[in-house]
């Protein structure tokens, strides 16, 4: 593996600037293009992983990324088939399991010394409960947003 980043749930890659960044690999668990609704019409969205995987199963050796970012779905409340779905995923089932395996797995394939960048919405449930789901330490974060709900948070990998 020559990337040095990983996106464990990319999604369409919204926060990225080049969304074709050659030092990242792009993974979700979906691939599928659908239209959305946003302030100037209707667009067509892409999700289009380099790689179909779930982030509860990575499938790279451990300790193989600098940097890894997580921003899991954060919804659990949309329907399959509303736009907050389609463009961002749902938390379904046992979805602490979920987010706990997901932050296990981030941090095994994240090399020593290693960053984890996590974006969590606490629109459905507060970042305390999320952060719960892990033993490692958040160094620092961010709020931001309209209603300052999203939160950026960094670990550093002991």
């Amino acid at each position: 593996m020559n990337k040095l980043v990983l996106d464990a749930c990319c999604g369409t890659r919204m926060f990225w600037f080049d969304k074709n960044d050659p030092r990242a690999v792009f993974i979700d668990k979906r691939a599928e293009s659908f239209l959305a609704d946003n302030r100037k019409g209707r667009k067509m969205l892409h999700v289009a992983p380099d790689l179909v995987a779930d982030f509860t199963a990575l499938p790279f050796p451990d300790r193989c990324f600098s940097l890894v970012v997580f921003d899991p779905p954060h919804l659990t409340r949309n329907g399959k088939t509303s736009r907050m779905h389609k463009k961002y995923g749902s938390l379904v089932g046992d979805w602490r399991e979920e987010l706990r395996q997901g932050f296990s797995e981030c941090f095994r394939v994240l090399k020593r010394n290693g960053i984890l960048v996590f974006k969590w919405n606490e629109v459905d449930i507060p970042v305390s409960q999320i952060l719960a789901l892990t033993p490692e330490r958040p160094l620092f974060g961010n709020r931001c947003g309209k209603q300052s709900r999203s939160h950026w948070i960094v670990f550093l990998k002991p």
